[in-house]
């Protein structure tokens, strides 16, 4: 029984790692890589080859740096079963059909410009239809309820807390007499979001490949956020400025909204627009209003007075582009949600370039920002950045709230672990910058956790 780790190691983007056992070989996710473009391009194309033959996919949720390469690995070649949840289906009928289409236009962009200077032409990593065609793969199952994966691999789906569908997976892998469980835990959850049940411990796991993504970093408690949220509205307008949110458009996106609902129906929210301005996340939220079996206790307690918990009188969801365009020649007060949440693709640019100079107005941070990514530098308070290759001042004022993760911190990813352990063996850091996954490590060796190890790129360990 082998563990190979692919993608998504000593970095948070592009989780891909093969299970290798009776000559069978199952992939864990099958992220898209985001970083510095040129880097994520030439990464993502080269996946499908440095993953070789795959028999089963086995997909923890659908955020983009967890399904966003499938439509490259369907487009060559892979025919075999994608085994997610049923919310997680339903939320890849969106989002991988939407980053096929922003291969396309991104490609067509650059492509005008190559093409006057007489260079060769970009392909797109995927079209629209590469991404359509593979959804044909997905076989949804329940939470709780084990099935099979391949010959010796079996696998249940437990709450993750962390998005939507998304999912912690306890596999059982049965191989020449013996038996191991394995807990792939990427991403967890966090206690008390907004929306969301809490995430499922699993016991009696063996091995354990874990994020890191804020190790050695902590979260503000969650209770805290609808306070914080409130507070920068009433200040940005009390300037008479607009507050614009990065937002990604699964999860955080309606997060935030029902936060806004609640301040809302609380009495507690200026009489001022909210725009969700953001397609994707339109029909991502159609999924959640599906699928109100994974809210929580106090979510469905909410909907006995409330039908709609992501919809309020000031609220509206645009899709038509010049809808887009017609919020950034208002001078008024209100709120912009739009994608995408690192601020390197999407309507997100326009806002930004349209208000980013103006001191009266804020951005709010509320998602984790890669490196290199423009919403990286924003976070790191570069006074210029450049949007659509034009330099603009950055005037603004920028707010983090860290407050809205929907990863667990340090605590919560130690604890997850004790609470694990009683017979483990080993436990595998990904998911997590370097510096994030040594603080993490080293936390769980001073608390006596056996086999700690932040593996290689493409290092395979036997289990």
């Amino acid at each position: 029984m082998n563990l190979t780790f692919i993608g998504g190691t000593r970095t948070v983007t592009g989780s891909s790692h093969i299970l290798e056992a009776n000559n069978k070989r199952v992939l864990l996710d099958c992220g898209m890589y985001q970083g510095r473009r040129k880097e994520a391009f030439v990464v993502n194309r080269q996946m499908p080859q440095r993953l070789g033959l795959i028999d089963a996919l086995v997909l923890g949720h659908a955020h983009i740096d967890h399904s966003g390469n499938i439509p490259s690995l369907t487009k060559n070649g892979f025919e075999g079963p994608i085994f997610c949840t049923e919310a997680t289906a339903d939320l890849c009928q969106f989002m991988l059909p939407d980053s096929g289409h922003i291969q396309e236009k991104d490609v067509e962009y650059v492509n005008k410009k190559r093409k006057r200077d007489g260079k060769n032409l970009f392909e797109p990593l995927y079209t629209l239809e590469d991404a359509q065609n593979a959804l044909s793969w997905f076989q949804p199952q329940p939470y709780n309820r084990e099935f099979q994966v391949v010959d010796g691999v079996r696998a249940t789906f437990h709450d993750a807390g962390h998005i939507l569908g998304s999912a912690l997976t306890k596999l059982t892998i049965s191989e020449n007499g013996r038996s191991v469980n394995v807990g792939y835990i990427v991403d967890l959850g966090r206690k008390n979001l907004p929306i969301l049940r809490d995430p499922k411990i699993i016991p009696d796991l063996d091995y354990i490949i874990i994020e890191s993504t804020y190790g050695g970093r902590f979260h503000d408690e969650i209770t805290l956020a609808e306070e914080k949220l409130r507070q920068v509205v009433q200040r940005t307008v009390d300037r008479g400025g607009k507050v614009i949110i990065p937002s990604f458009a699964l999860e955080r996106t309606q997060e935030i909204v029902y936060i806004l609902n609640n301040l809302w129906n609380a009495g507690k929210l200026p009489r001022i627009p909210v725009y969700v301005d953001s397609p994707l996340a339109s029909n991502v939220t159609s999924v959640f209003r599906k699928h109100i079996d994974c809210f929580d206790a106090d979510a469905q307690k909410l909907l006995q007075h409330d039908n709609d918990l992501f919809g309020f009188e000031k609220l509206k969801y645009t899709r038509d582009v010049e809808e887009s365009k017609l919020i950034n020649t208002r001078d008024e007060s209100c709120i912009i949600i739009s994608a995408s949440g690192m601020c390197e693709v999407g309507r997100i640019l326009h806002h930004l370039k349209n208000n980013i100079e103006d001191s009266k107005n804020s951005v709010l941070i509320v998602g984790f920002m890669a490196q290199h990514t423009l919403g990286r530098k924003l976070v790191d308070k570069w006074p210029l950045v450049k949007i659509f290759g034009e330099e603009y001042q950055v005037n603004a004022d920028i707010i983090v709230m860290n407050t809205f993760s929907a990863h667990a911190d340090h605590n919560d990813l130690i604890n997850y672990v004790e609470q694990a352990s009683q017979r483990l063996k080993g436990v595998f850091l990904v998911h997590g910058e370097e510096s994030a996954s040594q603080a993490l490590a080293e936390a769980l060796i001073d608390k006596g956790i056996p086999g700690v190890k932040i593996p290689e790129v493409e290092e395979t360990i036997e289990i």
